[in-house]
């Protein structure tokens, strides 16, 4: 078996918004001495585990990441009889497992009572979806609910979340629950957080180191973002007073053809999954699907910003990953009389993998591409393999 899994791709995508900085413009990143269009290993991991097509594959070995868990769990004992104070109490016990509680506001110290009620009130009425009346209670009630969120995100494994609702059912039938809550695993069941980790600052010891690795996706080339002017027409105005718009906004875009770069241990994702190879297998296969096919949902329906990756090139042996970004250093540009962007991508991208290759000696053991482009285009490449999804599923899984 191969220890490490690499996949490195190419994705062009036309004018979009794929992923957002603090000014809702699209993210960059310098290299080579020029701005490049990124898409942040955050957003893509995301985009990844919470498609329908992962989620199809791997749902009942998916966790949640949430601060909120110990709010279901005190919706859960008030649906089934207990009362405010039990529920609370054990449901902050059960919540406090993966992470602190956070704080309520002190109350003599609230200047507008008034406006925190309407607030949490609010919330309630949101995350309340059975109405079971919790958002009416009075602002003293509400503010102590505070203290059922966790103070950080937490990554709950599905055998984790089943033994906390266990524990719930152990209060509702009046037994007390133990002082010491030692339910946290570190292996799991949940592929998501055994590809990507998970840190629990205050309880380390259950920490899941992530098996997968994925780098920010960079545009093989140099971009300037343009400036989407656009305006909205109330249907209902004739226009006989005002023939303005009844809305005008700005919003910045850019296309760019996306490098991208995933590297999984197998060793560690199966380690991560208490020796489950088959299951392993699985993740791989839906996350290698998700990657190649799945886009960020940044600004979708303003652009419909669907891709599919054009070129895939997997790797798998037992030697230490490298990325192929230096591929890129240099921006590749269109030149008149040269191939388009995309050959010349995936032909720098294979040149620099020889160039490793010849340096340091074969950086694999095995390899497969996957190349979507015409017939005429691939006889451009010398030695490319156009291959298949099917093929590069049974390489990377098998």
């Amino acid at each position: 078996m191969s220890r490490f899994l690499q996949l490195h791709f190419l994705t062009s995508y036309p004018p979009a918004n794929l992923n957002r900085d603090d000014l809702g413009r699209p993210k960059t990143a310098k290299m080579g001495g020029v701005d490049r269009l990124r898409v942040s290993s955050q957003s893509l991991k995301r985009t990844w585990r919470t498609s329908d097509l992962f989620q199809a594959a791997m749902g009942d070995h998916s966790g949640d990441r949430t601060k909120l868990f110990g709010i279901d769990i005190f919706k859960y004992l008030i649906k089934n009889g207990a009362d405010f104070k039990t529920a609370l109490e054990n449901a902050k016990k059960i919540a406090g497992v993966f992470g602190k509680n956070e704080s309520p506001i002190d109350l003599k110290k609230e200047k507008n009572k008034e406006s925190l009620e309407e607030k949490l009130k609010k919330q309630w009425v949101a995350w309340d979806t059975e109405r079971s009346g919790i958002a009416d209670y009075p602002l003293e009630n509400l503010n102590e609910l505070t203290a059922l969120e966790i103070s950080q995100l937490s990554f709950i494994s599905p055998e984790e979340k089943q033994a906390s609702y266990d524990l719930a059912d152990k209060v509702l039938t009046g037994n007390s629950l133990d002082k010491d809550l030692s339910f946290l695993r570190n292996k799991t069941t949940a592929v998501d957080i055994a590809m990507f980790g998970r840190m629990l600052a205050d309880t380390p010891s259950k920490n899941i180191e992530a098996a997968c690795q994925v780098a920010h996706a960079i545009s093989v080339h140099s971009i300037v973002i343009e400036d989407d002017y656009f305006t909205a027409i109330d249907d209902l105005n004739n226009h006989q007073v005002d023939s303005g718009a009844a809305h005008i906004g700005e919003t910045g875009f850019a296309a760019g053809l996306f490098y991208s770069y995933v590297c999984i241990n197998k060793e560690m994702l199966i380690s991560n999954l208490d020796g489950d190879e088959e299951l392993a297998s699985r993740a791989i296969r839906a996350l290698t699907e998700a990657a190649v096919k799945v886009s960020p949902e940044g600004k979708q329906n303003s652009y419909a910003s669907r891709a599919y990756a054009s070129y895939v090139l997997a790797e798998a042996g037992d030697q230490q990953p490298r990325s192929l970004s230096a591929a890129f250093l240099k921006p590749i540009e269109q030149k008149t009389g040269a191939d388009d962007l995309l050959i010349e991508s995936i032909k720098s991208l294979r040149n620099q993998m020889l160039a490793f290759d010849k340096l340091y000696e074969s950086c694999a053991d095995s390899r497969l591409e996957l190349c979507a482009v015409t017939s005429d285009q691939i006889n451009a490449i010398e030695g490319v393999a156009q291959g298949n999804i099917s093929e590069l599923l049974a390489f990377l899984s098998e």
